[in-house]
């Protein structure tokens, strides 16, 4: 039995829990997938398998068009929305392609298959008021102040994901050039520009902050925490929920931070295409959430400032 954080823990050669742990090996192996992505389809995977071993299902050929109904019945009756279904019906949805690849299934009894409409969720993002609040709250010139400046300023100016914020490496930095190299989902690298504001913070931060907290020791992170060593992702949010209620604005996310750098430059007139790019985005899908939140907020601007939306019909009078 396999006994990995990310495996599901197959029993046998057949057994359909043995083939899902072939299938994370896969995905690790030849599809390049990151630590958390794996240990999230392994999630998805062993929900499916309990509900298999229910129903007495224990290699793949066993499993029916039926099951699969069932399978999305027990997870709606757990409580699970309609985008976390969608989630662990595409998990599953893979794992039978690749069986099918291999050659263990004469057809797949997904096909055609639908979880139901998944609802668009609006991601919560930031005003432009809001960030300046968040920044100008962390205050001080200690180093500790000095990093959560840089790391702010990179997560909002470069739209970062907070674990590629947290492995970033301080030679993948070109302050010269202005810009960093980012390691995204898929192990896949991209470089990303730095504005200004966010070259500053960091310019300061490494001249000034980060040789005193790397306290003799030798890191290749580029932001470290007080024991010198690579600050960790609780760490970090733990700083960040203090700044954000200092500043006034309740529970903030690092990955709100991310949605506000893609709202802001869909308003500003950026294309679709490029903040694609720089959110590291394989899917462009993945990244039209962001003409919906743009949208609405142009539709706002019309309404508030257009004369022929702020006036009243009946005003006009016929001549």
């Amino acid at each position: 039995m396999k006994n990995t954080q990310t495996g599901v823990g197959g029993e046998g050669d057949g057994s359909l829990a043995f083939a899902a742990d072939r299938y994370l090996d896969h995905l690790a192996a030849e599809k390049g997938l990151a630590r958390n992505s794996l240990e999230a389809y392994g999630r998805d995977l062993r929900k499916f398998l309990c509900t298999m071993d229910e129903l007495g299902r224990r290699v793949p050929g066993q499993v029916k068009r039926d099951d699969f109904v069932s399978f999305l019945d027990r997870l709606n009756k757990d409580g699970l929305s309609a985008s976390s279904r969608a989630r662990c019906l595409s998990a599953v949805r893979g794992f039978f392609k690749y069986l099918l690849a291999e050659g263990e299934l004469a057809a797949n009894p997904m096909r055609d298959l639908r979880s139901g409409r998944r609802g668009l969720r609006v991601p919560k993002q930031l005003s432009i008021a809001d960030i300046k609040a968040l920044l100008a709250s962390i205050c001080g010139d200690d180093p500790l102040a000095c990093r959560d400046r840089a790391m702010v300023e990179l997560l909002y100016g470069c739209g970062l994901r907070v674990s590629e914020l947290l492995e970033l490496e301080a030679s993948r930095v070109n302050l010269r050039d202005g810009y960093l190299v980012v390691t995204g989902k898929g192990s896949k690298e991209r470089a990303v520009p730095v504005g200004r504001a966010a070259l500053k913070a960091l310019r300061d931060y490494l001249h000034e902050a980060r040789p005193k907290l790397a306290k003799m020791r030798s890191s290749a992170a580029l932001f470290l925490g007080r024991n010198g060593r690579a600050m960790s992702r609780q760490g970090f949010w733990k700083r960040l929920g203090e700044h954000a209620r200092r500043a006034g604005l309740g529970q903030v996310s690092p990955h709100v931070l991310r949605h506000s750098f893609a709202t802001h430059l869909l308003e500003g007139g950026a294309d679709l295409r490029s903040l694609q790019v720089m959110l590291g985005h394989a899917d462009i899908t993945s990244t039209q959430i962001y003409t919906h939140l743009a949208g609405k907020r142009l539709r706002e601007v019309h309404r508030e400032h257009h004369p022929r939306s702020r006036m009243h019909i009946g005003s006009e009078r016929k001549r």
